[in-house]
């Protein structure tokens, strides 16, 4: 399916930046090219509590004899072009072969974060329509192929669960023993539409519309490409590099920075189980990696712990993201910030302590070539309350999943407004989104607080977020109890549960006070919030 315009299509196809190749594609080109290279490494602790499958590593060719047999296999159930397939699953091999092969079997995939529960995936999968799911094995104590299983229980227009992995739930068609049991001579998956196979939807990522839902934003394979050019010609690459990857495939961050640079290299892609800073510094040691993703305020903390002094640290930031503070350092370092799955800038520092501001208007990359391939326009919206972004362009997704009934906004100039509000200095654009306002995966803050404050016994509530050395920022709570009554902490959780809250809205501690900490125009003090928390941490860890 195509829904990017004729129009548009044209202009980036006359700009250069837009092609005839499709993400698997581009991965089959590198096997065509080097086989015998590593393409693909699991996490090294992936039997340690994540996933229950012991790790694989396969060359380009091995990886590609599978991506064509799964492909097959999807056509041959009747898998139709344009059919959506849920995948739900940690970073794995597994996950990128269900993924590549979902591709080349023409299918729309719709990668759902790890945070989501049964009745998120079951709400998106009903907005996308969608007819399949793979769910990954057990992660972080959860058993993601029972929840699939129970989903698919209540959605009966999923016709097919599939599983990963070798531990697969009763009920669910296991990939491992299908791509074992398939007939050698079984015939490729058939070939594309006859228009473009790159201008078609390739995925379905996921934001939320101004109700709160979750909203299908619909990318084709030249808008990921566009989009992954970003940070791949930014960080200027070695050939065939090695990239550390601790972030989900499911967004901007896994797919845009992650993914797709690994296609456009033809690398080595090493999947990352984030539990510590620690770890991932040791497996960026260990691989000799040339590139690493990290969330931006965890970047100087990971630094200290890396002694690989070649490779590229990739800091995210995203509208959650706390506020950069100064860190001065001789690595190669590139800032990149995520729109939401609208839109992402990557830009390196280049000796400064603080992210590089960037300005509306064109955007080239990399950011010292003058003619450098502009895949992004920016512009503010100022009519109404704070500034917020606007983005256009190659990489841009600009069309929800027709499915869903509901339309990306967008001016008669063709710019999206991603609702992001900026932090700008006299330099230009210095960040999005305000920070401790939005926790990641949930959205507003303020939303939550009303959860919380519902519970019986509380009279007021507040969520807050703290920085952690794992994700970058894990959610709080502050709950005030009624006079006289003493707060029910089991309850409280107790309580999420049978609101069925995703596992995003449920904080990883609560704090019980006699009243919350307030600004001087009454609203809550968020900040205070968090330094309560930081500060004792901190000092107990000098």
């Amino acid at each position: 399916m195509i829904l990017t315009p004729e129009k548009t299509i044209e202009a980036h196809r006359q700009s250069g930046i837009w092609g005839n190749v499709t993400l698997d594609a581009l991965f089959r080109k590198t096997a065509a090219a080097s086989p015998d290279r590593l393409a693909l490494v699991d996490p090294q602790d992936a039997r340690l509590g994540e996933t229950a499958s012991p790790p694989r590593q396969l060359t380009y060719a091995e990886a590609d004899a599978e991506i064509s047999r799964l492909a097959a296999f999807f056509a041959a159930v009747g898998m139709s072009h344009d059919s959506v397939i849920g995948l739900q699953s940690a970073n794995t091999v597994d996950a990128v072969i269900a993924l590549l092969a979902s591709l080349r079997a023409g299918l729309v995939v719709a990668p759902m974060p790890l945070h989501w529960r049964q009745k998120n995936v079951l709400e998106a999968l009903n907005r996308a329509g969608a007819r399949a799911l793979i769910a990954g094995d057990s992660f972080g104590g959860r058993s993601l192929g029972h929840e699939a299983r129970d989903a698919a229980a209540e959605l009966f227009a999923l016709r097919f669960v599939f599983g990963l992995g070798k531990d697969v739930v009763d009920g669910l068609m296991e990939l491992g023993n299908v791509l074992d049991e398939l007939p050698e001579d079984l015939e490729d998956a058939p070939v594309r539409r006859g228009a473009n196979a790159a201008d078609h939807v390739a995925t379905l990522t996921w934001t939320r519309s101004t109700s709160g839902e979750p909203l299908p934003i619909a990318r084709s394979h030249n808008q990921w490409i566009a989009a992954g050019l970003m940070p791949y010609l930014e960080l200027s690459l070695p050939r065939a590099p090695k990239i550390v990857l601790p972030y989900a495939m499911t967004g901007m961050a896994g797919i845009g920075a992650g993914l797709v640079p690994w296609l456009l290299s033809g690398g080595t892609l090493h999947l990352h189980h984030p539990a510590s800073l620690r770890k991932l510094a040791a497996h960026a040691d260990m691989v000799e990696a040339d590139m690493v993703l990290c969330p931006g305020s965890l970047v100087p903390a990971f630094e200290r712990r890396l002694d690989n002094g070649g490779c590229r640290i990739v800091s995210v930031w995203g509208a959650h993201s706390a506020t950069p503070a100064a860190h001065n350092t001789n690595r190669d370092l590139t800032d990149l910030h995520v729109m939401d799955e609208f839109a992402m800038v990557a830009r390196r520092r280049e000796g400064s302590a603080l992210p590089r501001p960037f300005a509306t208007g064109r955007i080239g990359s990399p950011s010292t070539a003058q003619n450098g391939p502009a895949l992004l326009e920016l512009d503010l919206d100022t009519e109404s309350g704070p500034a917020t972004l606007k983005v256009r362009g190659a990489m841009v997704a600009d069309s929800a999943w027709p499915a869903c009934k509901v339309r990306v906004p967008a001016d008669k100039a063709g710019y999206v407004d991603t609702l992001l509000p900026v932090r700008q200095s006299e330099a230009g654009i210095t960040g999005v989104g305000v920070p401790g306002t939005t926790a990641p995966g949930v959205g507003s803050l303020p939303s939550l607080d009303a959860l919380f404050a519902a519970f019986p016994g509380i009279r007021e509530a507040a969520a807050f977020l703290v920085e952690d050395g794992i994700l970058g920022a894990r959610l709080y709570a502050a709950l005030v109890p009624s006079s006289g009554l003493i707060l029910d902490v089991e309850g409280f959780f107790a309580y999420l549960e049978t609101e069925r809250a995703g596992l995003a809205e449920i904080p990883h501690r609560v704090l019980a006070l006699p009243a919350l900490p307030r600004t001087e125009s009454g609203k809550v003090d968020r900040v205070a919030l968090s330094q309560r928390l930081v500060n004792p941490l901190r000092s107990a860890v000098a």
